[in-house]
């Protein structure tokens, strides 16, 4: 018998979605009094920070960090923190998922 080791998963979720293009824009909503973890997915290629709500830092290319465009990356985050975002060559949409 052979066993196939599980993928790692995580529970879908609030999805929220953000057009970015040459302005920095920020996500409509804090993240849950729950979430410690975001799934962020982006049409093109962006730069994003994740930052205290009270007081959000807009992103640039020099202060964020780079997302490819078409890549799934896993970033841990706290409750009530939000996130900015800017293009880095074209607009697109960013997608923010939270997991559990």
């Amino acid at each position: 018998m052979s066993f196939f080791p599980k993928q790692p998963a995580s529970r879908q979720g609030v999805v929220q979605n953000v057009a970015f293009g040459a302005a920095s824009a920020q996500l409509p909503n804090k993240f849950g009094s729950e979430t410690y973890q975001v799934r962020l997915a982006a049409t093109g290629a962006c730069y994003y920070v994740i930052t205290e709500s009270a007081s959000p830092t807009a992103a640039t290319a020099a202060n964020g960090a780079y997302l490819p465009g078409g890549v799934i990356e896993y970033v841990i985050v706290s409750p009530g923190e939000t996130l900015t975002v800017i293009q880095a060559s074209a607009g697109g949409t960013l997608s923010v998922c939270e997991v559990s």
